[in-house]
């Protein structure tokens, strides 16, 4: 039961980190896939909303987010909680609640593990539908129908599915781990520490309220990006790259060719849209999370 409950509150969770921050990722996509078109990321932002409007532009890979993060999510909190009664068994603790902040950030990359092999697929259409009129404009994606002026994530998918067959989807796999697994340490153990730190005295860590839940959800959010936001750089890259006619680009040449040619600072490319996303779209995913979580409690008990 504790892992349906936590499954349910993962799902809850991803709905609202998507509502929140998906403006903003559009922005981040943008500037890490196609670093020229634009000179920063309010340039970005206000040319995006200008010319494609707030649907077709800053919400545009939407859908496929929504699947995305509920998928993650759902599986992602799941395991943790799982991941976490493993860890108390080993280290021979009688609750998940004596584990320290080190074991809960260890349940989290282990968790991590389970969560990208689901995430992996959908990211890939997001990031491809969030760059696409950069795609165009570059000569980079050549759609077959020429009778589609707005391409949705089906289209995508069969795209994907017909020119490289069920592998194709998980083009990025290894970025999407190289950034998920130490990225989740450092999310759930920053998340952990944060409200250790906002317990008001003689409370537990479940009664801190919602705006210290916010704030340590944002505290984790803002650890994990800073920590692995090359390792996403390389991501959207290759995932947005291996569209082009012969391009297979993997994660090691591409991390090199990157510093190589752009400048180590093309590799945070995009960071401080994402850290202004990740705050309040990290803070909403824990509160919509713990409510969830502690509202099925309640029920079943």
């Amino acid at each position: 039961m504790d892992a349906a409950i936590d499954f349910v509150g993962g799902v809850a969770g991803g709905t609202a980190s998507v509502y929140v921050g998906q403006p903003l990722d559009t922005v981040k996509v943008k500037l890490q896939t196609f670093p020229t078109f634009y000179r920063h990321g309010l340039h970005c932002f206000v040319k995006t909303l200008r010319e494609d409007g707030i649907y077709r532009g800053l919400y545009a890979g939407t859908l496929p987010a929504l699947a995305a993060n509920i998928a993650e999510n759902a599986v992602l909190f799941m395991a943790y909680g799982i991941c976490q009664k493993a860890i108390a068994t080993i280290v021979h603790k009688n609750s998940i609640e004596d584990l320290s902040v080190t074991q809960n950030a260890l349940s989290g990359s282990c968790a991590a593990v389970f969560s990208t092999m689901v995430l992996c697929p959908t990211e890939l259409v997001k990031c491809r539908l969030q760059a696409m009129k950069e795609m165009k404009e570059s000569g980079q994606v050549n759609m077959t129908s020429g009778r589609n002026s707005h391409v949705g994530p089906w289209s995508v998918t069969r795209q994907i599915l017909r020119e490289e067959g069920p592998r194709g989807l998980f083009k990025g796999l290894t970025p999407t781990f190289m950034r998920e697994v130490p990225g989740y340490f450092f999310f759930f153990g920053a998340y952990e520490v944060s409200r250790e730190l906002l317990r008001p005295p003689g409370k537990s860590k479940d009664e801190i309220g919602i705006v210290r839940t916010v704030i340590s959800g944002g505290m984790g959010g803002v650890s994990m990006w800073l920590v692995v936001f090359p390792a996403d750089v390389v991501k959207s890259r290759v995932q947005v790259q291996c569209q082009s006619v012969g391009e297979h680009p993997s994660f090691l040449p591409t991390l090199l060719k990157i510093a190589r040619t752009e400048g180590v600072g093309a590799l945070y490319r995009g960071l401080g849209p994402n850290l202004l996303r990740a705050f309040p779209a990290t803070g909403a995913l824990f509160v919509s999370y713990e409510w969830t979580k502690k509202t099925l409690t309640s029920l079943t008990s």
